[in-house]
């Protein structure tokens, strides 16, 4: 189905682990709350300012607005406040603990999670990159950030030291996201870039694909029984191309009304819904394809 945010664009979605609502942010600074049974909206929560992420662990969901992190238990109700960011929180991952946050400053704020007090003390501040930090991604042992400073950092979790920067890319680098012992990245500069480790243990370019567009959010996601498939959704269009793993063989197209900003899955169940919201403020809800056909296709109420 299709839910109209009345021209806000979406900047987070979230399905917690065994919960039957849906979450999603806006920039007009609010998380509604949808049935995922009929699709309607069933609570709307003011967060006082834009939301710039949303992201889902277990049973907690995480909202980055300006100068925190907001994250509340959908199963106890508990509310934690996360302070110290200065500015918007443009992006946030969480990896044995540990919550990190990217900012519109350049800087990534680390707090340990699930914090003991209400209002949690900063770990680590992690600097390094001089414009917005707007993709975060973990693997094993490292930390990914993509910043519009056309940089990805890579920081060793032990020590959450700076390791790496990879300065390929041309134009703002949008999206990072790990898979299967390698790192995707995507640009506004057409392209998405695949990165090994080699013998050394440093990243090395190994593939570079190219687009018609600059590209704007990366997503993965697995396919019972067949290859991986890759999600890119593409800057100034209201295209979202799937490319098949390691092929990056075209196997379809899903439509929005305009970019789409966040593409998140359902975790856990057997529905395998997927789903877009884009810069109008359209969340459109996806049910992959039963095996034979290749592509998502739009979920019915």
């Amino acid at each position: 189905f299709e839910i109209d945010y009345r021209n806000a664009a979406i900047t987070g979605i979230s399905m917690p682990m065994g919960s039957d609502k849906l979450y999603s942010g806006s920039a007009d600074g609010s998380v509604r709350v949808w049935d995922g049974n009929s699709g309607k909206c069933v609570d709307v929560i003011k967060m006082g300012g834009k939301i710039g992420c949303m992201i889902t662990h277990d049973k907690w969901v995480f909202v980055g607005i300006s100068k925190s992190v907001e994250a509340w238990n959908i199963q106890t109700g508990m509310k934690l406040s996360l302070q110290g960011p200065s500015g918007l929180v443009c992006s946030m991952t969480i990896k044995d603990e540990m919550l990190f946050a990217g900012m519109a400053d350049g800087r990534i704020m680390a707090w340990k999670f699930p914090a003991k007090e209400i209002n949690s003390e900063l770990v680590a501040i992690l600097a390094g990159h001089d414009r917005h930090v707007i993709s975060l991604a973990v693997s094993a042992t490292r930390l990914y950030s993509g910043s519009l400073d056309k940089t990805i950092r890579v920081w060793d979790l032990k020590n959450l030291q700076c390791v790496q920067t990879l300065s390929e890319h041309k134009a703002a680098v949008t999206s990072v996201l790990c898979w299967d012992q390698k790192l995707l990245s995507c640009s506004l500069d057409k392209t998405v870039k695949v990165w090994a480790a080699s013998e050394s243990g440093s990243l090395q370019l190994m593939h570079t694909h190219s687009e018609e567009h600059g590209l704007r959010t990366l997503f993965g996601m697995h396919r019972p029984g067949k290859t991986p498939v890759l999600l890119c959704s593409l800057h100034k269009s209201s295209r979202v191309r799937l490319l098949d793993l390691p092929s990056f063989e075209e196997m379809g197209t899903l439509s929005s009304k305009t970019e789409v900003k966040t593409i998140e899955l359902a975790q856990g169940g057997p529905s395998r819904l997927l789903f877009t919201g884009d810069g109008a403020g359209e969340l459109k809800v996806w049910m992959w394809a039963p095996q034979g056909e290749e592509s998502p296709t739009p979920a019915l109420p």
